[in-house]
């Protein structure tokens, strides 16, 4: 039986992952939000786990607000960074299997072909740093059965993020302008979460060991978009634009691909193509199929 520990339940991932919970029967899941579980208070999250024998942390928290770090760097930090080695302090000292999420981020986006997990970091944004800071921290505390993943472009049918984003845009507008010189690889939030829970049982090894997932294929957000509005919205025109014609006040990544090999090979993990997840998602959002 495996008592896990999900933190940042609130978010789409930890909501995808409640979601999956009915098809892992030999699983005890426990629900946390920042509201009642800070991870930031390390006796706190020991004390939780103490209490309901928590042997597995999956940590979904995170300050994922791109453009808002670039202003609340003491918060960003605070999260992604104090919160994940807290979170590693406490799996090492009970012996807790650990997978935390991290990001595509932590790489600067100059790259042209598709990232491994060994390629040198260099994140060029606050979020992005306070992140790789995050898995810095978890290595140096260096639990024991402890993965980090790294994900992309992540969507769902819950939360805030691109597709629902476009969706709503889409009841508003009759052209949406979106950027496409900046290529990716989206993320269905549910195929992740099910990456997740199958690696859990089969997580071994002796020092932290890093992995990147996302759904296949390469794409820009301006494809992305038309994906999504084609058969939802489809006498929406979407306008391609580039990156210079959309200001943020945080640096996007201009190319953002993971390569995911690695975890293929080394759980057997299956992983679609982003148009077929997203076909799936859109079915749960648009026509209530879920």
């Amino acid at each position: 039986m495996y008592n896990i520990l999900i933190t940042g339940s609130g978010g789409q991932l930890g909501k995808s992952m409640a979601a999956c919970q009915k098809e892992y029967a030999t699983y005890h899941f426990y629900f946390a939000t920042r509201a009642t579980l800070d991870i930031c208070n390390r006796q706190a999250l020991l004390n939780y786990c103490q209490l309901h024998q928590i042997n597995v942390i999956v940590n979904c928290a995170a300050y994922t607000n791109v453009d808002k770090a670039e202003a609340n760097v003491e918060d960003a930090y605070l999260i992604n960074q104090k919160g994940a080695e807290n979170i590693a302090v406490v799996a090492k000292e009970l012996s807790c299997k650990l997978i935390h999420i991290s990001t595509d981020y932590v790489f600067d986006g100059k790259g042209e072909h598709p990232y491994k997990v060994g390629d040198a970091t260099n994140p060029v944004t606050v979020y992005g740093k306070s992140k790789l800071a995050g898995e810095m921290a978890i290595k140096e505390v260096n639990p024991i059965n402890t993965a980090i993943i790294r994900t992309s472009w992540l969507y769902s049918a819950y939360g805030s993020n691109f597709m629902l984003t476009m969706l709503r845009l889409a009841k508003e507008k009759k052209s949406i302008s979106v950027v496409a010189d900046q290529k990716g690889c989206p993320t269905y939030a549910k195929d992740l979460a099910s990456c997740i829970l199958k690696m859990i049982p089969v997580l071994v090894n002796n020092e932290v060991v890093t992995y990147h997932f996302s759904n296949n294929k390469t794409t820009t957000w301006y494809d992305f978009a038309k994906s999504i509005l084609n058969n939802t919205y489809p006498n929406v025109a979407v306008l391609p634009i580039t990156t210079k014609d959309f200001y943020t006040k945080a640096k996007r990544p201009a190319y953002s691909v993971l390569d995911c090999s690695q975890i293929i090979n080394d759980f057997g993990i299956t992983i679609r193509s982003w148009e077929v997840a997203l076909e799936e998602c859109l079915d749960v959002v648009v026509q209530g199929k879920g």
